[in-house]
Protein backbone atom coordinates (compact mmCIF):
# COMPACT_ATOMS: atom_id res chain seq x y z
CA UNK A 1 0.00 0.00 0.00
CA UNK A 2 1.31 3.42 -0.63
CA UNK A 3 0.71 7.00 0.79
CA UNK A 4 -0.66 7.86 -2.44
CA UNK A 5 -3.79 6.04 -1.61
CA UNK A 6 -4.06 7.33 1.64
CA UNK A 7 -3.19 3.71 3.11
CA UNK A 8 0.39 3.16 4.64
CA UNK A 9 2.98 0.14 5.53
CA UNK A 10 3.67 0.53 9.33
CA UNK A 11 5.82 -0.57 11.50
CA UNK A 12 5.98 -0.92 15.06
CA UNK A 13 8.93 -0.73 17.55
CA UNK A 14 7.90 -2.31 21.04
CA UNK A 15 5.69 -4.91 22.21
CA UNK A 16 4.72 -4.29 25.14
CA UNK A 17 0.82 -3.51 26.19
CA UNK A 18 0.33 -0.26 23.73
CA UNK A 19 2.43 -0.82 20.17
CA UNK A 20 -0.10 -3.95 19.47
CA UNK A 21 -3.26 -2.63 20.26
CA UNK A 22 -2.42 0.62 18.38
CA UNK A 23 -1.09 -1.67 15.44
CA UNK A 24 -4.61 -3.46 15.27
CA UNK A 25 -6.42 -0.35 15.14
CA UNK A 26 -4.59 1.17 12.33
CA UNK A 27 -4.67 -2.76 10.86
CA UNK A 28 -8.30 -2.35 11.18
CA UNK A 29 -8.87 0.83 9.37
CA UNK A 30 -6.60 -0.18 6.43
CA UNK A 31 -3.27 0.45 6.74
CA UNK A 32 -0.99 -2.78 5.94
CA UNK A 33 1.40 -3.56 9.72
CA UNK A 34 4.37 -4.74 7.71
CA UNK A 35 6.30 -5.71 10.75
CA UNK A 36 6.89 -5.22 14.51
CA UNK A 37 9.98 -5.64 16.86
CA UNK A 38 10.18 -7.45 20.29
CA UNK A 39 13.05 -8.94 22.42
CA UNK A 40 10.90 -10.62 24.65
CA UNK A 41 8.36 -14.12 24.36
CA UNK A 42 5.33 -12.07 25.84
CA UNK A 43 5.89 -9.56 23.58
CA UNK A 44 5.81 -11.84 21.27
CA UNK A 45 2.69 -13.58 22.25
CA UNK A 46 0.92 -10.16 22.71
CA UNK A 47 2.17 -9.72 18.79
CA UNK A 48 0.68 -13.53 17.50
CA UNK A 49 -2.89 -13.00 19.06
CA UNK A 50 -3.34 -8.81 18.26
CA UNK A 51 -1.61 -9.32 15.09
CA UNK A 52 -1.51 -12.35 13.21
CA UNK A 53 0.62 -13.26 10.49
CA UNK A 54 2.37 -9.71 10.97
CA UNK A 55 6.22 -11.32 11.15
CA UNK A 56 8.36 -10.23 14.29
CA UNK A 57 11.50 -8.25 12.46
CA UNK A 58 14.79 -6.63 13.84
CA UNK A 59 14.25 -2.41 14.82
CA UNK A 60 16.56 -1.99 11.75
CA UNK A 61 14.11 -4.34 9.70
CA UNK A 62 11.11 -2.45 10.68
CA UNK A 63 12.63 0.93 9.81
CA UNK A 64 13.87 -0.14 6.44
CA UNK A 65 10.10 -1.86 5.54
CA UNK A 66 7.83 1.27 6.79
CA UNK A 67 6.56 4.63 6.00
CA UNK A 68 5.54 4.86 8.99
CA UNK A 69 7.28 3.49 12.18
CA UNK A 70 5.24 3.73 15.27
CA UNK A 71 8.05 3.75 18.31
CA UNK A 72 5.78 2.47 20.90
CA UNK A 73 8.96 2.16 23.74
CA UNK A 74 9.05 2.88 27.25
CA UNK A 75 10.15 6.95 27.95
CA UNK A 76 13.11 6.58 29.14
CA UNK A 77 14.42 4.47 26.00
CA UNK A 78 13.56 6.58 22.85
CA UNK A 79 16.33 9.12 23.11
CA UNK A 80 18.31 6.63 22.68
CA UNK A 81 16.92 4.78 20.50
CA UNK A 82 16.06 7.12 17.69
CA UNK A 83 19.43 8.72 17.94
CA UNK A 84 20.97 5.25 17.73
CA UNK A 85 19.08 4.94 14.14
CA UNK A 86 19.59 7.95 12.91
CA UNK A 87 23.63 7.05 13.50
CA UNK A 88 23.47 3.82 11.52
CA UNK A 89 21.59 5.89 8.76
CA UNK A 90 17.86 3.73 9.32
CA UNK A 91 15.90 6.90 9.19
CA UNK A 92 14.46 7.92 5.27
CA UNK A 93 13.72 11.33 3.73
CA UNK A 94 9.72 11.48 3.62
CA UNK A 95 9.68 8.85 6.62
CA UNK A 96 6.65 9.13 9.09
CA UNK A 97 8.00 8.71 12.48
CA UNK A 98 5.68 8.77 15.27
CA UNK A 99 6.14 8.01 19.39
CA UNK A 100 3.39 7.22 22.23
CA UNK A 101 6.04 8.79 25.27
CA UNK A 102 3.30 11.25 27.02
CA UNK A 103 6.57 13.80 28.76
CA UNK A 104 7.34 14.35 24.70
CA UNK A 105 6.70 15.94 21.85
CA UNK A 106 8.47 15.69 18.82
CA UNK A 107 12.01 17.23 20.14
CA UNK A 108 12.94 13.86 21.06
CA UNK A 109 12.59 12.66 17.17
CA UNK A 110 15.10 15.28 15.87
CA UNK A 111 17.51 12.86 15.11
CA UNK A 112 14.87 11.27 12.69
CA UNK A 113 13.83 14.40 11.29
CA UNK A 114 16.93 15.87 10.66
CA UNK A 115 17.32 12.62 8.23
CA UNK A 116 14.73 13.64 6.61
CA UNK A 117 11.61 12.18 8.33
CA UNK A 118 8.07 14.10 9.51
CA UNK A 119 7.99 13.56 13.74
CA UNK A 120 4.91 12.85 15.26
CA UNK A 121 3.97 12.30 19.08
CA UNK A 122 0.85 10.61 19.39
CA UNK A 123 -0.22 9.78 23.43
CA UNK A 124 -3.18 7.49 24.10
CA UNK A 125 -4.82 8.57 27.56
CA UNK A 126 -5.84 5.55 28.55
CA UNK A 127 -4.34 2.74 30.74
CA UNK A 128 -4.08 -0.34 28.39
CA UNK A 129 -4.12 -3.89 28.98
CA UNK A 130 -2.45 -5.14 26.20
CA UNK A 131 -5.42 -7.31 24.75
CA UNK A 132 -8.25 -6.80 22.85
CA UNK A 133 -10.10 -4.77 25.17
CA UNK A 134 -8.67 -2.09 24.14
CA UNK A 135 -9.65 -2.28 20.64
CA UNK A 136 -13.22 -0.90 22.69
CA UNK A 137 -11.59 1.55 25.19
CA UNK A 138 -9.88 3.41 22.14
CA UNK A 139 -13.15 4.65 21.05
CA UNK A 140 -13.99 6.58 23.98
CA UNK A 141 -10.12 7.52 24.40
CA UNK A 142 -9.00 10.53 23.48
CA UNK A 143 -5.10 11.37 22.14
CA UNK A 144 -2.60 14.16 22.81
CA UNK A 145 -1.08 15.06 19.21
CA UNK A 146 1.64 17.12 18.66
CA UNK A 147 3.10 17.59 15.67
CA UNK A 148 4.61 20.79 12.81
CA UNK A 149 1.77 22.34 11.83
CA UNK A 150 1.93 21.35 8.08
CA UNK A 151 1.56 17.73 9.13
CA UNK A 152 -0.93 18.28 12.42
CA UNK A 153 -3.75 17.13 10.00
CA UNK A 154 -1.97 13.89 9.34
CA UNK A 155 -1.39 12.73 12.96
CA UNK A 156 -4.93 13.79 13.76
CA UNK A 157 -6.65 11.74 11.30
CA UNK A 158 -4.62 8.98 12.42
CA UNK A 159 -5.71 9.19 15.73
CA UNK A 160 -9.11 9.09 13.96
CA UNK A 161 -8.89 6.35 12.14
CA UNK A 162 -8.33 4.49 15.18
CA UNK A 163 -11.16 5.32 16.54
CA UNK A 164 -10.03 7.84 19.25
CA UNK A 165 -10.13 11.89 19.27
CA UNK A 166 -7.15 14.07 19.16
CA UNK A 167 -6.33 16.77 21.16
CA UNK A 168 -3.20 18.68 20.23
CA UNK A 169 -1.07 19.85 22.78
CA UNK A 170 1.59 22.28 22.03
CA UNK A 171 5.72 21.00 22.11
CA UNK A 172 6.35 23.52 25.38
CA UNK A 173 2.92 22.05 27.44
CA UNK A 174 4.11 18.10 26.92
CA UNK A 175 5.60 18.22 30.33
CA UNK A 176 2.95 19.42 32.27
CA UNK A 177 0.61 16.99 30.40
CA UNK A 178 2.42 13.96 31.11
CA UNK A 179 2.05 15.12 35.22
CA UNK A 180 -1.40 15.47 34.64
CA UNK A 181 -1.68 11.90 33.37
CA UNK A 182 0.46 10.36 35.50
CA UNK A 183 -1.49 11.89 38.82
CA UNK A 184 -5.20 10.93 37.33
CA UNK A 185 -3.53 6.96 37.03
CA UNK A 186 -1.50 7.14 39.82
CA UNK A 187 -3.96 8.14 41.98
CA UNK A 188 -6.51 5.83 40.76
CA UNK A 189 -4.39 2.80 41.10
CA UNK A 190 -3.21 3.55 44.92
CA UNK A 191 -6.76 4.62 45.86
CA UNK A 192 -8.14 1.72 44.09
CA UNK A 193 -5.68 -0.72 45.98
CA UNK A 194 -6.35 1.00 49.15
CA UNK A 195 -9.91 0.68 49.17
CA UNK A 196 -10.00 -3.07 47.90
CA UNK A 197 -7.07 -3.58 50.90
CA UNK A 198 -9.27 -2.33 53.79
CA UNK A 199 -12.65 -4.67 52.29
CA UNK A 200 -10.34 -7.72 52.06
CA UNK A 201 -9.51 -6.79 55.84
CA UNK A 202 -13.11 -7.18 57.23
CA UNK A 203 -13.92 -9.90 55.15
CA UNK A 204 -15.54 -8.56 52.04
CA UNK A 205 -14.21 -11.69 49.49
CA UNK A 206 -14.42 -9.65 46.06
CA UNK A 207 -14.06 -5.58 46.89
CA UNK A 208 -13.73 -5.39 43.20
CA UNK A 209 -17.30 -6.27 42.61
CA UNK A 210 -18.04 -3.67 45.46
CA UNK A 211 -15.98 -0.62 44.60
CA UNK A 212 -16.53 -1.29 40.10
CA UNK A 213 -20.07 0.68 39.92
CA UNK A 214 -18.94 3.44 43.11
CA UNK A 215 -15.80 4.17 41.71
CA UNK A 216 -17.17 4.44 38.38
CA UNK A 217 -19.80 6.68 39.34
CA UNK A 218 -17.71 8.85 41.60
CA UNK A 219 -15.60 9.22 38.37
CA UNK A 220 -18.09 10.54 36.49
CA UNK A 221 -19.37 12.56 39.02
CA UNK A 222 -16.39 14.33 39.28
CA UNK A 223 -15.50 14.64 35.46
CA UNK A 224 -18.87 16.12 35.31
CA UNK A 225 -18.22 18.52 37.59
CA UNK A 226 -14.67 19.05 35.98
CA UNK A 227 -16.43 20.01 32.64
CA UNK A 228 -18.65 22.38 34.58
CA UNK A 229 -15.71 24.09 36.05
CA UNK A 230 -14.08 24.76 32.33
CA UNK A 231 -17.13 25.70 30.78
CA UNK A 232 -17.92 28.40 33.78
CA UNK A 233 -14.67 29.28 33.21
CA UNK A 234 -14.56 29.89 30.18
CA UNK A 235 -18.11 31.87 29.94
CA UNK A 236 -16.53 34.11 33.30
CA UNK A 237 -13.49 35.21 30.92
CA UNK A 238 -15.84 35.64 27.65
CA UNK A 239 -16.40 39.52 26.93
CA UNK A 240 -19.95 40.70 26.93
CA UNK A 241 -21.84 40.70 23.75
Amino acid sequence: MSRRSGRLGIGIIGAGRVGPVLAAALGGAGHAIVGISTVSEAGRERADVLLPGVPVLTVPEVVERSELVLIAVPAAELEALVSGLAATGAWQPGQLVAHTAPEFGVGVLAPAAAAGGIPLALHPAMAFTGTSLDLVRLRESWFAVTAPTPVLPIAQALVVEMGAEPVVVAEADRAAYADAIAAATGFSTAIVAQAAGALAAIGVERPGDLLGPLMRSAVENALGAAGAYRADTIDAEAPES
